[in-house]
């Protein structure tokens, strides 16, 4: 709209995802499915999109091909409009290297900037589950004066120390931001809470700019967002706090409001699933008012037949329940579940087969894994250990293609 700020978003999407193994043996993060429709940069991108920013490039880097080919047919906007999501694969625009940090991804793609002259830049990770109205913060943003504007979670602070934390004065300013400290700061008026950051940044582009040259230039640094460009502005009093408390997103319902989950271990993964299935669920899915969107397989309903039946479970068009037993699991798009078969407490991925009788209970199956007839998971949890991943937690993992004998 005339009048209004020029907003760029860009998105980091580059990440290995190396505690999600084995569902990153074959990805990027950001490309992992969830919750039966979608890959986790949906929800990002949906934020992006449903707050009117159509101007978005998503860095990407590791494993990116199915991360890139999801973002090329999936999210097309209107050219004639000037609207685009378009993944940016490493370019060695500035050498013969990859990118070596999330801040050094961005300097080596300031082509994006220039080109784009916007007067802010959104900087948003890509592997969160979560709904966020950005404009509100980027109002925020603005109205500061100041340099970056950092998104922070509240979160108890006896388990703060896992986050980059944020210390911040009355008025939001931040004073200090701390990578996973041991005694981490509260909130100005609660001694039990800390704001965590959500790696999510809105700066001006000026600062951005000036901030990423001088991080290039410094032999010592990272190249980290949240590790060196974040304090380099906090250091110069440039930088505020934007509590996620008070985002409002249309649609939402008391129980899910303010939802946030950071899904980079295999337990996260699986409980933000398990967060989907119960009849008020504590993330709701089906918000009309703020969609998650993407692109749904050309499948057929799904069709349960021979008594089969799903009970508190979300199941993907595409698959058949046959004379078996579906129960609080998330099972996506063209799976078949067999007669006799029992699946429990588990998030199945796209072309699993269970066969007759098999039983399947907290567990992760990557796309087309093969459980046969007769087969059991997380039935005797010791011998999967021998044979399988198992999470700290205790859910067992299958990637991508698995064959799963009696």
């Amino acid at each position: 709209m005339t009048g209004q700020p020029k907003v760029l978003g860009i998105v980091l999407a580059g990440g290995e995802g190396k505690r999600l193994w084995p569902l990153t043996a074959d990805r990027a993060k950001p490309a992992v499915p969830f919750a039966g429709n979608y890959r986790l940069v949906d929800f990002v991108l949906s934020n992006l999109v449903n707050a009117g920013y159509h101007k978005l490039c998503v860095l990407t880097q590791y494993k990116s091909h199915s991360l890139d080919r999801h973002i090329s047919t999936t999210w097309r906007l209107s050219n004639i409009l000037g609207q685009y999501v378009t993944p940016v694969p490493a370019q060695q625009r500035l050498g013969p290297r990859w990118y070596t940090g999330s801040a050094d991804a961005i300097f080596q793609s300031l082509n994006l900037v220039y080109d784009e002259r916007p007067d802010h830049i959104a900087v948003f990770g890509a592997d969160h589950v979560y709904r966020m109205d950005p404009s509100q913060m980027v109002a925020q943003h603005i109205d500061s004066g100041l340099g970056v504007t950092v998104a922070g979670i509240r979160v108890p602070r006896s388990e703060a120390h896992a986050f980059g934390c944020i210390d911040s004065d009355e008025t939001g300013k931040i004073t200090r931001f701390l990578e996973k400290p041991k005694d981490p700061p509260h909130v100005p008026g609660d001694p039990d809470v800390t704001f965590a950051s959500m790696g999510n940044y809105v700066f001006r582009t000026e600062v951005l700019l000036e901030a990423l040259r001088a991080d290039a230039a410094n032999p010592d640094s990272d190249h980290d967002m949240g590790g060196d460009i974040i304090p380099m502005l906090v250091d110069d009093a440039n930088a505020a706090v934007y509590d996620f408390d008070d985002n409002v997103v249309p649609g939402a319902t008391e129980r899910d409001r303010g939802y946030w989950r950071d899904v980079g271990t295999l337990d996260a993964y699986y409980d933000a699933h398990m967060d989907l299935v119960s009849v008020h669920p504590v993330f709701n899915l089906y918000n009309q008012a703020w969609p998650i969107r993407t692109a749904t397989p050309p499948l057929p309903p799904a069709k349960f037949v021979n008594s089969g039946s799903a009970t508190e479970s979300i199941v993907g068009p595409g698959t058949i329940v046959s004379g078996a037993s579906v129960r609080e699991s998330v099972v996506s798009a063209d799976v078949a579940v067999e007669d006799g078969a029992v699946v429990e407490g588990s998030v199945l991925l796209p072309g699993v087969r269970i066969g007759k009788g098999a039983v399947v209970r907290r567990a992760i199956l990557d796309k087309n894994v093969v459980v046969a007839d007769g087969a059991q998971i997380g039935v005797d949890i010791e011998a999967d250990r021998e044979r399988y991943t198992v999470s700290a937690g205790g859910v067992i993992v299958l990637g991508k293609g698995a064959q799963v004998l009696p």
